[in-house]
């Protein structure tokens, strides 16, 4: 919820010793100080502008061999006001909340508004957009996560390296375990009646663990844990385990022949898919013709077991929200149905230049304009255990990580490095590295021919493991 700083060692003491208003309290004033901005900007000239106003408190410590390596904490509040004026728009910032300096603001955009672009289809959300109700009792705040200690948040990171350095004695060093959370809250204001609030929590627990194979190559793999509440972590021992249990089985790891076989993905991989896929449905590629989705609505462009929504209003899930970010109310979006590809992801920008509707999808931060994107998105679940998709493949890769920029959405051609574990009649039998797996997405998604039952929401993009009949490996 909001900007990153930083402060030293003392820290541990503001922690202990600030009072701090509440994120709820906060945001009845900063409410307040928003209208007042957007009336500045009418009275100086503006058509028409809205302000965002981000302000919360970060923390974070690092735990690296048992010494306590890096402890922050952090509060920030920063303005961001967008103005319209004879059909040009500028956008400014700051983090100044003075008086004076949000007059000087004010003057600012306007001044930018003056020389910027015309752009007419540049505005505000029609009223219709932020019509109630808002979706309520999303579970985006616990009151529980900044009453953390900065004494029980190293305890935490300490128990979670340790486990990780207890599971196998392989394990000879770690990049460190962290603690981290923040809470805080979002204002919204515009000049067309459009006020909103609404609170949020973040607390994640991760670790790195690294091992030595007989080569004295270094392997290195992380976990981690991520909620909106306090209590829904995993136990910092589940997440060294598991941590060091993916870095352990990566030691003596050798190439796989080029040939092309059955890919299983795990959830790590699947979830980074889902995530990049999303730049094929997102409002400026359908704008810019450079999609490989262009023209395909309705068309069955996956395999029936596909399934892919964006549901900002699921409660407890880390970008869960009532509004986006110009106002416009949360609803679920199904982007991909049994297959077939329903919609785009739209701001309000992205509808108007391709004569559609938003589809309250617009992110924005203090310093920028809005622009679509997803929420909490994920591809739902199907009915087969893990297990049973690994047993499915007589020959063929189970993929844990990959890495590098190879994909072309425009064009859906695919092409990444690589590394796993081959898997050999129905079972995982040694691990790979410096492989490559490559392919079409429009062939990818059609040839996914069975999805696991292990969806879990551990970030905003989710994805459970799931296998494609067929994808190029190149290796030795």
């Amino acid at each position: 919820m909001s900007a990153r700083g930083e402060r030293g060692t003392g820290a541990e003491a503001g922690r202990a010793g600030r009072v701090e208003q509440s994120p709820a309290e906060q945001g009845e004033q900063h409410l307040a100080l928003a209208e007042h901005v957007v009336q500045l900007a009418r009275r100086g000239g503006a058509d028409a502008a809205d302000v965002v106003i981000d302000s919360g408190v970060e923390f974070s410590v690092t735990v690296r061999r048992g010494r306590v390596e890096k402890l922050q904490e952090a509060a920030s509040c920063g303005l961001g006001l967008r103005v319209f004026r004879g059909g040009r728009c500028a956008v400014t910032y700051t983090s100044d909340l003075t008086p004076a300096a949000l007059a000087r603001l004010v003057e600012q955009a306007l001044d930018l508004a003056a020389v910027a672009d015309p752009d007419p289809l540049a505005d505000l959300p029609d009223p219709e957009a932020w019509a109630l109700p808002q979706p309520t009792d999303l579970a985006s705040f616990d009151p529980a996560v900044a009453t953390v200690t900065v004494e029980q948040a190293i305890e935490l990171a300490r128990r979670c390296e340790q486990a990780a350095f207890d599971f196998d004695s392989r394990v000879t060093n770690s990049d460190g375990a962290t603690y981290s959370s923040e809470h805080g809250s979002r204002v919204l204001v515009n000049s067309r009646g459009f006020a909103g609030s609404y609170t949020g929590t973040l607390c994640a627990l991760s670790v790195e663990a690294i091992c030595d194979d007989a080569e004295g190559k270094k392997r290195n793999d992380y976990w981690y844990t991520a909620a909106r509440a306090f209590a829904d972590l995993e136990p910092p021992e589940l997440v060294g385990r598991r941590a060091a249990e993916r870095a352990v089985r990566k030691l003596g790891a050798r190439k796989a022949r080029t040939q092309q076989v059955p890919v299983v993905w795990d959830p790590m991989v699947a979830r980074a898919f889902v995530g990049h896929l999303a730049r094929a449905f997102l409002g400026d590629a359908l704008y810019r013709r450079a999609t490989f989705l262009l023209d395909r609505e309705g068309e069955q462009v996956a395999s029936p077991l596909v399934t892919i929504v964006d549901d900002p209003t699921l409660p407890g899930r880390l970008r869960s929200r009532p509004f986006d970010g110009e106002g416009a109310t949360a609803r679920r979006n199904a982007v991909i149905v049994d297959g077939v590809f329903r919609q785009f992801l739209l701001d309000t920008y992205s509808a108007r230049k391709t004569g559609r509707q938003t589809t309250a999808s617009a992110v924005r931060s203090v310093s920028s304009t809005p622009a679509p994107g997803t929420t909490n998105l994920y591809l739902a679940a199907g009915p087969h255990t893990p297990r049973e998709i690994i047993a499915s493949v007589d020959n063929g890769l189970y993929l844990t990580d990959t890495m590098g920029f190879g994909w072309n959405i425009t064009t859906g051609d695919f092409s990444q490095g690589a590394a796993g574990l081959w898997i050999e009649r129905g079972e995982l039998a040694y691990p790979v590295s410096e492989i490559n797996v490559s392919g079409n997405l429009n062939a990818m998604l059609r040839d996914i021919d069975m999805v696991g039952n292990d969806l879990e929401f551990r970030s905003a993009t989710a994805a459970p493991t799931f296998r494609m009949a067929k994808l190029m490996v190149s290796g030795l």
